[in-house]
């Protein structure tokens, strides 16, 4: 479509797949949001309402920034909690703002129906090709799974580097290398060649590991700005980081029958969003021994909130600790920092006594 320019919130780092799919699948300039600072998230907290969850705020924050860096046509996420209905609030607002951009709702296709995704990317490009946006579709989902992958290495071994900022710099070299890529072919041929690079790099991991399970509500654990860098605090430390929820295992690799029946003597009836997948990876977690627990949400995130009795029932059977972080525009640092080495030093001495 001429003169589209479009964007979608900054999510992780997904929005090189994003970028890849918006203009190799449907042809159309792709605007991608700046990085998440303090005032994405103070943009977004000055024109929502008070106790919206801190995703709505930031999703706002990174439509403003977008809208400011050019772009004319905003892509809407749906989802299974009230994330589904803030498309509409978010339309509003920015209207209300004076903002003059095309709204383009995903709440309203079907995961049950792939088709309807593509009635609804019909709406940005009339003249879409069934078989170009196939043919993208394949690789950007190879490219959300080749991110994930290579995501989950770095957090299971970046503490325990020889030489500091390797990983790191590995990771962001290979983030731009897939920015070029053309085809699922090319993500492929990247993804070989820095999951070797990564293998490389010389670790040095103590006997008696670490091991630190993060679960929670899907934006607050993926978007690492959100949760202040939960994951690299605790790298330092020189802990072994697992988190299970990403594009993936929540949606490319789901299976709640798999869920339903490891949670089975937790949770009787569906919680919602997250929920159930916290519980899952807290039971499995804790069956393996794990060291501790760090369940991360938004401030006022329901069915997160929900599921934290269930997971305090955890704990006390399988006498695991859990430590819990709420987030919002609020949110203090040095509180974070606080609780954090608390938690480490008390995993620390349980360990010792083992």
């Amino acid at each position: 479509m001429e003169n589209c320019k479009i964007s979608f919130p900054r999510f992780g780092n997904y929005h090189i797949a994003l970028e890849f799919l918006f203009t190799k699948g449907l042809g159309v300039e792709y605007v991608t949001p700046p990085p998440s600072t303090k005032r994405t998230l103070e943009l977004g907290s000055k024109y929502s309402p008070d106790y919206v969850c801190s995703p709505f705020k930031y999703n706002l924050g990174n439509f403003i920034e977008a809208i400011e860096n050019g772009a004319n046509t905003l892509v809407q996420t749906g989802g299974v909690c009230r994330l589904g209905y803030y498309g509409e609030l978010h339309e509003q607002i920015l209207k209300d703002l004076g903002y003059h951009v095309k709204f383009i709702n995903m709440s309203k296709a079907d995961y049950q129906k792939p088709l309807t995704f593509y009635n609804e990317f019909k709406k940005i490009n009339p003249n879409l090709s069934l078989k170009r946006i196939s043919s993208a579709l394949l690789a950007f989902l190879k490219m959300v799974a080749s991110i994930d992958e290579i995501e989950d290495f770095v957090r299971q071994n970046v503490g325990f580097e020889v030489h500091n900022g390797e990983m790191e710099k590995l990771q962001d070299a290979y983030l731009e290398e897939l920015k070029t890529c053309e085809n699922k072919k090319d993500v492929d041929k990247i993804t070989k060649k820095y999951k070797k690079k990564l293998k490389d790099v010389k670790v040095k991991k103590p006997k008696k590991l670490i091991r630190v399970g993060i679960i929670g509500e899907y934006y607050t654990i993926m978007e690492p700005f959100s949760n202040h860098f939960i994951e690299k605090e605790l790298a330092k430390k020189g802990i072994v980081i697992y988190r299970w929820m990403n594009v993936t295992n929540s949606v490319l690799k789901y299976d709640g029958k798999k869920q339903k029946k490891v949670i089975k003597n937790y949770v009787k009836y569906y919680m919602g969003a997250t929920s159930m997948a916290t519980v899952y990876k807290a039971v499995e977690w804790a069956k393996e021994g794990f060291d501790g627990i760090i369940h991360v949400k938004s401030f006022g995130c329901t069915p997160e909130i929900d599921a934290m009795p269930v997971l305090q029932k955890i704990s006390n059977d399988y006498k695991i600790p859990i430590l819990y972080f709420s987030f919002d525009s609020q949110t203090s640092e040095t509180g974070i920092q606080t609780r954090l080495e608390a938690f480490y030093d008390m995993i620390m001495m349980r360990k010792e006594q083992k």
